[in-house]
């Protein structure tokens, strides 16, 4: 069938209102462009991204594995802060500025991953969720799951909006 002209035809220019930018791009560009350089270089990137709950693939690359052969729990604990921040700016429709109040994290197994991985290594997955968003403070929760599903660690947080 073909296109009607109102279908092929672009926006009228005084139309003032971009379309609504998908929810992953969203967060990649936040990922981009509000994160410090050293949480950039963890390689996070989203996977799934709904408000209020994000997932995360966090690579177990070498340079994040100290040398027990395990992911660093500082790599684990940046991760989990970090996916807190985008499942916040999910809920919230775009970014905000915060700050993390609380963040205690219970580490339950390694993840595994040697200095002499193959080019493709294996990679955790870190799902964050808001469980409360008031007007002034959020909580949540994030798991890291390991490349198997199992839960490696467990975190709780505090965030205060600014």
């Amino acid at each position: 069938m073909p296109a009607t002209p109102s279908q092929t035809q672009p926006q009228a220019a005084s139309d003032q209102t971009a379309p609504p930018q998908p929810l992953t791009e969203m967060l990649a560009a936040i990922l981009d462009q509000v994160v410090a350089d050293w949480v950039r270089a963890l390689g996070l990137r989203v996977l799934e991204a709904r408000p209020g709950e994000v997932v995360l693939s966090l690579p177990v690359a070498p340079a994040l594995v100290h040398g027990g052969g395990v992911l660093c729990g500082q790599a684990m604990m940046a991760a989990a802060d970090t996916a807190m921040v985008l499942a916040v700016a999910s809920q919230l429709g775009s970014f905000q500025a915060m700050t993390t109040v609380q963040l205690s994290t219970s580490f339950l197994r390694p993840v595994a991953g040697g200095r002499d991985q193959p080019a493709a290594p294996q990679a955790a997955k870190v799902i964050a969720r808001v469980l409360r968003l008031g007007k002034s403070l959020v909580f949540g929760e994030i798991e890291v799951l390991d490349s198997a599903g199992r839960l490696a660690a467990h975190s709780t947080t505090t965030y205060a909006l600014l």
